[in-house]
């Protein structure tokens, strides 16, 4: 099982530029949309990582636009966690419209204190409830190290 989490949205019309096509730039937010609720749908809202002093900082980002997207698209973003270690996790993000991949992308994220510095997520007690759910999910996370 991978760990992965399906988004419904749909496309507001702000999101749209004046060819009525979506901007470039919402997929990666919609990205960002698709991480949260990732970890809100396994109880560990990003909000629990700040609380203790953790970030995720990007640190790369692609996206792939295959089809254009418009105002009033229902679409679906697959946002799965590609691999993991004790300070970076990577994310693939896919966007439908009905049955057809309109997008993909990829994004690589480090552990960061509140300094700024990477960081070693192991230190944090987040670990504690973090740990159990990726070794459940094993076949698509690396081992940390």
């Amino acid at each position: 099982m991978a760990l992965s989490s399906n988004t419904n949205l749909r496309v507001r019309y702000a999101e749209t530029d004046q060819m009525g096509i979506v901007y470039h730039s919402n997929y990666l937010i919609w990205f960002e949309v698709g991480r949260s609720e990732l970890f809100r749908d396994l109880n560990l809202p990003y909000t629990e990582f700040e609380k203790q002093g953790l970030g995720l900082a990007v640190v790369e980002a692609n996206c792939r636009y295959r089809k254009p997207t418009r105002y009033d698209d229902e679409l679906v973003i697959v946002t799965k966690v590609e691999s993991m270690t004790s300070r970076s996790v990577t994310f693939t993000y896919h966007v439908y419209r009905d049955e057809t991949l309109v997008a993909d992308g990829k994004t690589v994220h480090v552990f960061i204190n509140q300094n700024g510095r990477p960081s070693d997520v192991r230190k944090y007690e987040i670990w504690q409830r973090l740990q159990p759910i990726l070794e459940k999910h094993t076949a698509s996370v690396v081992p940390l190290s």
